[in-house]
């Protein structure tokens, strides 16, 4: 009889909960109100993405308990077509894309288990480097796939939206908090992979914020080679809890990383 005890006792106990008091009660109540809390994955520039990468924004979306999620654009590099110099020696265009789709699988699939509500991404400047050599060529439209066609995803395409009043831009027309200056409206972007940072700005008739989030990019790939000399990438990404707390989450790097991620 005794494993019958022991049955009825593990699945009784395993859903009794502690009772929460005091603050912890009110970080409890704060993270699970209704309401949305998106995770704001930054630029992946895939196949030169991060390794780690993937998991550091997975555990995010599980620790600051989201609902949501937002690639903010440039999720394709598309080095070997850049209309920049390109490495002589790097992968040409089949290979480069085929080790993209192989790396954003890994983001769909897991996005896909943690969320389920459909992905929004920000179409950015380097994702539509193909559709631009297309038109530079007078290929028409209609010839050209869609991206969830040729990556294999089913994701939410578009160059901007909004939630809760906060606007989300890739953000090739400058910096997150000129964005918002400009706009009056609060602005969540990517696109400058060295800063991360999120300023508050409050007049006599509005408050909005400004918020630049970091990437996942390996900086010691050949696609980053051009920044060599920049000022280091900020990896990380974002959070924003129902349109009014904008938070950055930095990914611990190198030897001397600490147990959990610095938040900004």
């Amino acid at each position: 009889m005794w494993w019958v005890l022991f049955h009825f006792a593990y699945h009784f106990l395993k859903d009794v909960r502690p009772r929460l008091k005091g603050k912890k009660l009110k970080a409890f109540q704060h993270l699970t109100k209704k309401e949305r809390r998106i995770l704001v994955v930054g630029d992946l520039h895939c196949p030169f993405d991060l390794d780690g990468y993937l998991k550091f924004v997975v555990d995010t979306y599980e620790q600051w308990n989201c609902n949501q999620i937002i690639q903010i654009g440039d999720c394709l590099d598309h080095h070997f077509s850049s209309f920049h110099p390109t490495d002589p020696d790097g992968f040409g265009g089949g290979e480069e894309l085929d080790r993209a789709i192989k790396r954003l699988s890994r983001y769909r699939d897991a996005f896909a288990k943690i969320c389920d509500k459909k992905v929004d991404i920000l179409t950015g400047n380097h994702d539509r480097i193909i559709m631009r050599r297309a038109f530079d060529s007078d290929i028409p439209a209609r010839w050209i796939k869609s991206y969830n066609e040729v990556l294999g995803t089913d994701w939410n395409w578009v160059e901007r939206i909004v939630y809760d009043g906060v606007q989300y831009v890739h953000g090739e027309g400058g910096t997150a908090r000129t964005k918002a200056k400009n706009d009056m409206q609060s602005t969540v972007q990517g696109h400058i992979h060295t800063q991360a940072y999120c300023e508050h700005m409050v007049g006599r008739n509005f408050a909005v914020f400004g918020m630049q989030v970091g990437c996942g990019v390996n900086h010691e790939s050949y696609a980053a080679a051009y920044a060599k000399n920049f000022k280091k990438q900020a990896i990380g990404c974002g959070v924003i809890l129902g349109g009014h707390t904008a938070i950055n989450v930095l990914m611990p790097l190198g030897e001397k990383k600490a147990k959990e991620s610095r938040v900004l």
